[in-house]
């Protein structure tokens, strides 16, 4: 069932190889063998600094980001991990708008490449809307491996899940 909800999309057989591997216990060791590199972004400065080296190498003609900062109220249970916006504000006779990028405070515990992912997704709305072909080619422009990132943060999400569901039937 959780399966299904972290991975909808995804061919059966991957889906197949994660249940294999969560039921023997070994999803946890899958994720720590592939990403065992901690990451230093921790404060809402060095998130900007992360997302500014990242826009300023790819999207040099995309609007100046205002604020990025993580945020405690995206969280998975809502499945909301990450955030753009534009705040519109009338400053005199001109309308303002401040873009924003929100990122789940989850990621400051996630694997670096997770954070990737995700920011490079939130940057990718700066040009694209829309999750169409041209997003995800802005995506991968941006980090090649994006796509194999997103498939294993779901992983991880997924993961993250069942322990909880296992910590509460424990009690």
């Amino acid at each position: 069932m959780l399966i299904q909800q972290f991975l909808p999309h995804y061919p059966a057989h991957l889906r197949d190889q994660i249940a294999s591997l969560h039921a023997k216990g070994q999803l946890g060791r899958y994720l720590q063998q592939r990403y065992p590199e901690e990451h230093r972004v921790q404060s809402d400065k060095a998130l900007y600094d992360f997302c500014m080296e990242l826009k300023s190498r790819y999207l040099k003609n995309a609007p100046m980001l205002d604020k990025v900062y993580f945020d405690n109220r995206l969280t998975i249970e809502k499945q909301t991990l990450g955030l753009n916006t534009a705040i519109s504000r009338v400053q005199g006779g001109k309308l303002k708008a401040k873009k924003e990028i929100r990122i789940s405070a989850f990621f400051k515990t996630a694997p670096l490449a997770f954070l990737q992912m995700i920011v490079v997704h939130e940057l990718a709305h700066l040009k694209e809307r829309d999750h169409g072909k041209a997003f995800y080619q802005l995506c991968l422009h941006m980090e090649p491996n994006y796509m194999q990132y997103e498939f294993d943060c779901r992983v991880y999400l997924l993961w993250l899940a069942t322990g909880k569901l296992n910590a509460e039937s424990v009690r």
